[in-house]
């Protein structure tokens, strides 16, 4: 197996963050300092700062529906996380981070390998978007976002969204009179992108809920509830379609 592999599926975090651990010297097999691509047989003693690694945890995939107000991540400990919401015995980390003023589904798992497939950019996964803008962005606006646009900082567009208003439009609370809901389905995960590109177009965003992730869905989760992935929808996860999407398995989105 795979050195890279082994720490993911050990709990370190995605495999990118397994190769920097490797290429830092801080991993051993048998005690010679590995090298990236070493390959771990059965009965090699692996160690990470001089540590045995721990067996292979169980794996854990869950679905959040994440609350405003929640941090998706424990670098800040004044925030509240959603690592508060989810006890399990294994220490789990976020999958597609959602900002602490946005709300909707987030997935929590220790599995870096998987958290490699879903946020590397080459596996192209969708994540699906109900966004609530101030005005009504006309379609030269719509046209706009969904080809790309050149945000503060950055060096390249955004990739091609796929934007358009939401049919049919869910309630608009009042303090959000004449705004308007827009479905934003999308591959890229930079930074506040939607709230920043929606900024520059001149309709900032009100509220911003994330409905899917490839083929997991919200469904029908309650604000702060959470619930196991099905084996369907992890191996679905797993599976990447030619053209670069995921597989719906049946009825999955409203199991819990």
């Amino acid at each position: 197996m795979r050195l890279q592999k082994l720490l993911a599926q050990s709990g370190f975090g995605a495999r990118r963050k397994c190769e920097a651990l490797i290429v830092a010297g801080r991993v051993t097999i048998n005690g010679q300092v590995a090298e990236l691509g070493a390959t771990v047989s059965p009965g090699d003693d692996v160690r990470v700062d001089g540590k045995p690694i721990a067996p292979p945890e169980e794996k854990i995939y869950i679905a959040l529906h994440k609350p405003v107000g929640y941090a998706s991540d424990r670098s800040d400990p004044r925030n509240k996380t959603v690592f508060d919401l989810v006890r399990t015995p294994q220490r789990l980390f976020a999958v597609g981070r959602l900002d602490k003023d946005s709300s909707g589904l987030i997935l929590l798992t220790n599995d870096g390998e998987f958290a490699y497939r879903l946020t590397h950019p080459k596996f192209e996964h969708e994540k699906e978007y109900h966004v609530l803008v101030t005005g009504r962005p006309s379609e030269a606006t719509l046209r706009r976002w969904r080809a790309g646009v050149l945000l503060d900082g950055e060096t390249t567009p955004t990739a091609p969204a796929d934007v358009r208003v939401l049919r049919p439009q869910p309630p608009v609370p009042p303090e959000a009179k004449g705004g308007v809901w827009l479905r934003v389905v999308m591959h890229e995960g930079r930074k506040r992108q939607i709230r920043r590109i929606a900024k520059l177009l001149g309709h900032p965003v009100i509220q911003l809920v994330r409905v899917r992730i490839g083929c997991v869905t919200l469904g029908d989760l309650k604000s702060g509830d959470w619930r196991r992935l099905t084996d369907d929808e992890v191996a679905a996860l797993e599976r990447r379609n030619t053209d670069g999407r995921f597989t719906q398995p049946p009825d999955s989105h409203n199991r819990h």
